[in-house]
């Protein structure tokens, strides 16, 4: 459950709306296909402050250029929405690398989810875990 916990006996939790990133646009692929895409929003940062407006509180955001090269392509739109809004931010996509944790974590991000690298390198991954508690998702 993202982000749950108890209030007076009723346990609530967070949706988190999320925007795929391909070359700086929200986009989504159909069935994962970076060859059937659809545009959304050219703007990333108006995405976001539609869901804060929403009443969103975190944003869930996956780098698909990140995630398919391995490179960080759309940092730049990720500081933009950083800058521009108060949401908590989680992001994924392409983190195979310690120093690619901590360059998120520096520009503002709340959580960096780890995949490929983690199940391949266990002992990465705990330690990732160990040095920056409650900022590192498994997914």
């Amino acid at each position: 459950m993202a982000d749950g916990r108890f209030q007076k006996g009723v346990l609530t939790m967070d949706i988190l709306p999320a925007i795929d990133l391909r070359h700086g646009k929200c986009v989504r692929l159909l069935q994962g296909d970076y060859d059937r895409q659809i545009d959304y929003n050219n703007d990333p940062v108006d995405q976001a402050e539609q869901f804060a407006r929403a009443g969103a509180r975190w944003l869930h955001v996956v780098d698909l250029d990140g995630a398919r090269q391995g490179v960080h392509y759309n940092l730049q739109a990720l500081q933009a929405i950083r800058a521009a809004s108060d949401l908590n931010i989680q992001i994924g996509g392409g983190i195979r690398s310690e120093q690619s944790v901590k360059k998120l974590l520096d520009i503002g991000v709340s959580r960096v989810i780890v995949g490929t690298r983690a199940l391949e390198d266990l002992q990465w991954f705990e330690k990732l875990v160990h040095d920056y508690p409650n900022q590192i998702v498994l997914g």
